[in-house]
């Protein structure tokens, strides 16, 4: 496992290329997001998927949460009309996540074997320009063993987990909390899935 130290907030392109490099090439990642740190992947790749759910200790069955980078990319993945559009632009960029009904070209892997999503469109300039750069939405899931209290750091991984991501960005200490959930699928019936 690489440890890449950075500045949130003086990322240079080199990191950015870098760490894209990594997404696109079904590495596995963990990121600083803008709730809490998240270990990441190219959002479309079953097999680095899975490997998160092996590091977590998750069976692969729970739907897990995919960053884009904007709008454009929301509706290559979901099928989207004007209501929750509205919605959304309401809320986003921001630390909200919503259920929206997905499009089959993404893994089960990703979904559960649903047919949603759980999609975010940050409010972190670093996440955006990782994901712009990739090209790909990227998975999003706490960095913790299931049924854990999410790391706020990324110090002694190993002592932590069994399995190890290929990348661990160090921003520091994290302070947030995870994002909000709401079920979008039906705009008449909004459901708050987690405050």
């Amino acid at each position: 496992m690489q440890i890449l130290k950075i500045n949130i907030n003086k990322i240079t392109q080199e990191k950015i290329d870098l760490i894209a490099g990594y997404l696109k090439s079904g590495k596995v990642i963990v990121y600083p997001t803008d709730t809490v740190y998240g270990l990441g992947c190219d959002a479309r790749n079953a097999e680095a998927i899975k490997k998160i759910n092996k590091i977590k200790g998750e069976k692969g069955n729970k739907p897990l949460i995919a960053l884009i980078s904007d709008f454009l990319m929301l509706r290559q993945y979901c099928f989207i009309n004007q209501e929750p559009e509205k919605y959304l632009k309401a809320v986003w960029p921001g630390k909200v996540t919503v259920i929206l009904k997905r499009r089959p070209i993404l893994p089960d892997e990703l979904t559960g074997g649903r047919n949603s999503l759980a999609v975010r469109l940050p409010k972190n300039d670093f996440l955006i320009k990782i994901i712009s750069e990739a090209g790909l939405p990227i998975v999003s899931t706490s960095l913790n063993k299931k049924g854990e209290k999410p790391l706020s750091e990324v110090k002694n991984l190993e002592k932590y987990f069994k399995y190890l991501p290929d990348l661990a960005i160090d921003a520091g200490t994290l302070k947030g909390k995870p994002s909000r959930i709401v079920d979008l699928r039906d705009i008449k019936n909004i459901k708050i899935i987690r405050k």
